[in-house]
């Protein structure tokens, strides 16, 4: 498909076409592409085969094994997620505002897509099709950047995709594919065609793009979570809650790393929780919690300072015992990464102090941090989870992927008009 400046050119002449294109066809498309991936099914499973495979053998983490494989349970939700997306509201070319300026001099501003999109993501597969189904959904353009151990799979998803855009009369390029460090390289200094940067990944990669390029970063690092039981949290809630934030997927940004339990409930909660996990996690706790689940028992090693801000992606947990809420949200505010933290209690004005004191994109009130995600927040897919304040914040869907423009009309009005002896007025009524 050529270098990547001609990747990118052809990216922005693809989005010039498909910025235009009825929602109908762009819907179209989205509808090929459930058809094209379910069609391709096995194609895609041997091609997934041989990278879980050549990762095994690699030597990658059991854990981030599992965020590439794509199980018959996973393909299934690439396609309602695709189908999902198709299903949304257009929101391309909507009125956000209108303005009467002066009478026959109206201001609109009206929604618009950003452009071409460059978004770098780890090594699960169905980013690429969440993330392309969202960029032709809201008529951009994306050059992807997949993890290396999901290559083989990335590169048979990215060929349907292509085609279900051509067969619709679009241009294929709408969607491209780079695959070395090198073009990462070179894409992230090609600001005249790129208009965003999406990368998902460590925080150190994230500051890097973000250090290493003018080009606007939309930046989804670290997602150091975590769940705070209060003293007056129902302990058999709290159990259920942080057993499914830590173990029901560990290897992504949206599970619980940290865990911080009151003094007071930590004698009767962490031995239950301890033994809801059944040994399958390890416990890395200070020297309170230690003592509480040493002394009934349970394995732990000592946490160190570095444990607080640390993103496992894994079957370990840090543990922390704390003196009430203020300490809490001190804790959190100070080692989190602004993703997404809860508290479990049955106070509410707790409830409340920590969901407006948090300084996180998703703040929860009993419930697990696994919810943080573009499907399950009603978005059909995300293009990641935004832990910046600026354009987008949280899991990001087809709204992250737009911005607007300012359609003036008038009737022969000029400036002059409206400045010095005599300036007629504004009217400045919204409508």
């Amino acid at each position: 498909m050529g270098d990547v400046e001609t990747k990118a050119k052809n990216a922005r002449q693809a989005f010039l076409q498909l910025c235009v294109v009825p929602a109908k066809r762009r819907n179209a498309v989205l509808g090929r592409m459930a058809k094209n991936l379910t069609a391709k099914k096995q194609e895609i499973m041997a091609a997934n085969a041989k990278d879980i495979a050549e990762s095994k053998k690699s030597g990658l983490s059991e854990q981030l094994v599992k965020r590439l494989v794509l199980s018959d349970e996973k393909f299934g939700e690439i396609i309602s997620g695709v189908n999902a997306v198709k299903g949304q509201d257009d929101l391309v070319g909507k009125t956000i505002s209108t303005t009467l300026l002066d009478k026959g001099l109206l201001l609109e501003q009206i929604s618009t897509p950003i452009g071409v999109i460059c978004a770098i993501f780890e090594a699960r597969p169905d980013a690429l099709v969440q993330i392309a189904s969202l960029s032709i959904k809201s008529g951009n353009a994306a050059i992807l950047k997949g993890g290396s151990e999901a290559r083989k799979t990335n590169a048979v998803l990215a060929q349907i995709i292509r085609k279900s855009l051509a067969e619709e009369g679009l241009f294929e390029d709408a969607v491209q594919l780079i695959e070395s460090r090198e073009d990462v390289a070179k894409i992230i200094s090609l600001s005249e065609y790129i208009d965003l940067i999406i990368p998902r990944g460590s925080s150190a990669f994230v500051k890097f793009i973000q250090q290493n390029s003018t080009i606007p970063v939309l930046g989804h690092s670290d997602g150091i979570c975590h769940e705070y039981v209060d003293e007056h949290a129902d302990t058999k809630k709290a159990v259920r809650i942080c057993v499914d934030a830590k173990t029901q997927y560990p290897a992504v940004c949206n599970a619980m790393e940290t865990l911080l339990v009151h003094e007071k409930i930590a004698p009767k909660f962490l031995p239950e929780f301890a033994k809801a996990l059944n040994g399958k996690v390890e416990l890395r706790c200070d020297p309170n919690s230690a003592k509480i689940l040493s002394e009934k028992g349970f394995a732990t090693k000592n946490a160190s300072e570095k444990d607080w801000g640390t993103e496992y992606n894994d079957l370990i947990l840090s543990i922390k015992t704390v003196s009430g809420l203020e300490e809490a949200i001190t804790h959190i505010n100070t080692y989190g990464s602004k993703h997404t933290d809860g508290i479990i209690t049955e106070n509410e004005k707790n409830a409340r102090e920590f969901l407006l004191q948090v300084d996180s994109a998703g703040v929860y009130h009993n419930a697990s941090t696994r919810f943080a995600d573009g499907y399950r927040y009603g978005k059909g897919a995300e293009v990641g989870i935004s832990t910046g304040k600026i354009h987008a914040r949280g899991p990001s869907g087809m709204e992250a992927l737009l911005t607007y423009k300012y359609i003036l009309r008038g009737n022969g009005h000029i400036v002059a008009d409206y400045t010095g002896k005599g300036a007629k007025k504004f009217l400045h009524k919204k409508l």
